[in-house]
């Protein structure tokens, strides 16, 4: 859908600083967050994927193809399009080690209600979370992350 001048009302983000600020003013204009309370952890956490989720693409997939981000009833809704069909994985770490990398796709696992990986007709894929907004209903143990 473009705007009344030709352009996408919501041009993709070049980087994570962009799609972070629309981020987060999606969610202060929600209402959800407040002044250092557990409001203000849930947008550090949306601010967190969000940034993962845009780097991952960048780094990984070959740059952002399309970016949306819609609160709903479910949660924040984000949706990342990239340009490489290989999805994220988990490498495995002995324990007591520290690699370079690595730790974000298990951030974003463990942040997030769902996590769907859909192929794009253009060879890519799209990448959608579901992220919960309402604090009482935030993830409290750590789902399988392979």
């Amino acid at each position: 859908m473009l705007s009344d001048n030709g352009t996408p009302p919501h041009p993709v983000p070049i980087n994570a600083m962009q799609a972070r600020d629309r981020v987060r003013s999606l969610i202060e204009a929600s209402g959800i967050t407040d002044d250092g309370g557990a409001g203000g952890d849930t947008l550090t956490d949306a601010l967190l994927v969000t940034s993962e989720l845009v780097t991952n693409a960048i780094r990984h997939g070959g740059g952002i193809v399309d970016f949306s981000a819609s609160v709903s009833p479910a949660g924040l809704l984000l949706a990342i399009t990239d340009a490489n069909s290989d999805h994220p994985v988990t490498l495995p770490r002995p324990p007591g080690t520290v690699g370079a990398g690595g730790f974000g796709w298990p951030l974003v696992r463990r942040l997030t209600r769902s996590v769907a990986i859909k192929p794009t007709p253009q060879g890519g894929k799209r990448i959608e979370v579901v992220m919960p907004l309402d604090v009482a209903d935030r993830p409290t143990d750590l789902p399988d992350l392979h």
